[in-house]
């Protein structure tokens, strides 16, 4: 008898060894998994980035399409959660933070980051991708920052605006990273830009997502009288809803990852209090973390074959982006807002960087060339594990400080 150690399947060993062991060794600390990120990341370049001849795949730089395939389904389905889990949305003024922050905080914080780029050395395409992938708080590792399940309530102002920014500003992040893509290919034309990538694919993200919530709201909810899905509590069809709803969205040239956060945010009007839509939350929460899971171990069997791109200039913009460029500019952006005091820090602060960050880098990487690539993913994985320290390690903590004051 012979055994044949593929390194194919060490990778599985070894991915599914850490993800148990990234879940369960918090559990020693407190009960929580508020660092249940940054172990994945950790145990993943200690358990596959350091095993000689892992599979390729683990390498961003030469298999962007994987990643981003991967990303892209993971970021679609939480952005799908973000929307189901808000309870109320009657109010405008609620949403008035996550305005500031998309439309004001969102595109200074990509022109900060860009220009940090440039003194960093990066091209100036590679520069503008940077900004555009890094400055959006991520749907799915702020998970814990935002609004609880369907019907749970906890819905404080601090965490309705993580969620509300969460789900927004992926999609209006995409405009920025066409730019870079065009930069790079060298056919960037500012009005056209302007025209089609910020107005029509904005337009129709947000028509395509608020008519598929109506549609299937009636399917589910309504028809056929006595017999809908609702009532066969059949989880799947989240999944089918997410998909056909983002495919159809991008068939029509919109933003699909707007889209299905609108289909999520409507399709939860349709008999609010049903417990279908927690069904639904479940369903796809599961595959979420199922998938943010193996993209974190990915990220971490990355980080050593990243280290040698990893000079001290893209160190030094990675510590500015996460601790001054968000922090400052959100704060300012907040200024004589809703949201005051330590409420207002907080926010500003937990801008968190994830799965959304990978998907727009491996996605660009597969649409144009870009100097400096091993770079920009250094940057990108080291910021990534940065924030799952910085940011994971807080929250749980002030989460608690805040929900303390405001009882």
């Amino acid at each position: 008898m012979t055994f044949d150690f593929t390194p194919y399947h060490i990778a599985l060993a070894g991915s599914g060894a850490a993800i148990i062991l990234a879940f369960w060794l918090p559990r020693f600390v407190g009960g929580r998994e508020p660092t249940a990120s940054a172990l994945l990341v950790v145990l993943g370049a200690a358990v596959l980035g350091l095993v000689p001849g892992m599979p390729a795949v683990f390498d961003p730089v030469t298999n962007a399409p994987e990643w981003s395939v991967v990303a892209e389904i993971a970021v679609i389905v939480a952005l799908f959660g973000t929307g189901l889990r808000i309870d109320n949305i009657a109010r405008f003024a609620r949403w008035t933070p996550a305005l500031r922050l998309v439309l004001i905080a969102m595109p200074l914080t990509i022109a900060a980051i860009a220009g940090l780029g440039l003194w960093a050395g990066l091209p100036l395409a590679t520069a503008v991708l940077l900004g555009a992938a890094f400055a959006p708080t991520d749907p799915v590792l702020a998970g814990d920052l935002q609004v609880g399940p369907p019907r749970e309530g906890g819905e404080h102002p601090m965490r309705f605006a993580l969620t509300t920014e969460a789900g927004l500003n992926d999609g209006l992040a995409f405009p920025f990273v066409y730019a870079a893509i065009l930069l790079a290919a060298g056919t960037l034309d500012w009005g056209a830009w302007a025209g089609f990538y910020v107005v029509w694919k904005i337009l129709v993200g947000l028509g395509c997502g608020a008519a598929a919530g109506w549609l299937l709201g009636k399917s589910f909810f309504a028809v056929p009288h006595g017999h809908t899905l609702a009532d066969a509590n059949a989880g799947v069809v989240a999944l089918a809803a997410i998909l056909a709803t983002y495919g159809v969205t991008e068939l029509a040239e919109g933003y699909g990852f707007l889209a299905v956060f609108v289909m999520g945010l409507l399709l939860r009007r349709e008999e609010a209090e049903h417990s279908f839509h927690t069904s639904l939350h479940s369903f796809s929460e599961t595959i979420e973390h199922a998938l943010t899971a193996m993209l974190m171990i990915a990220i971490g069997a990355s980080l050593p074959q990243l280290w040698p791109w990893l000079d001290w200039r893209i160190a030094v913009l990675i510590a500015l982006s996460l601790i001054v460029v968000r922090p400052l500019v959100a704060w300012l952006s907040l200024a004589g807002g809703t949201l005051g005091g330590s409420h207002r820090a907080a926010v500003s602060f937990y801008g968190v960087r994830g799965i959304g960050t990978v998907f727009y880098v491996a996605y660009a990487a597969t649409e144009a060339s870009f100097g400096s690539i091993e770079r920009l993913w250094a940057a990108v994985a080291f910021g990534i594990f940065a924030s799952t320290i910085i940011h994971g390690l807080t929250a749980g903590w002030v989460m608690k400080r805040i929900m303390g004051e405001a009882s």
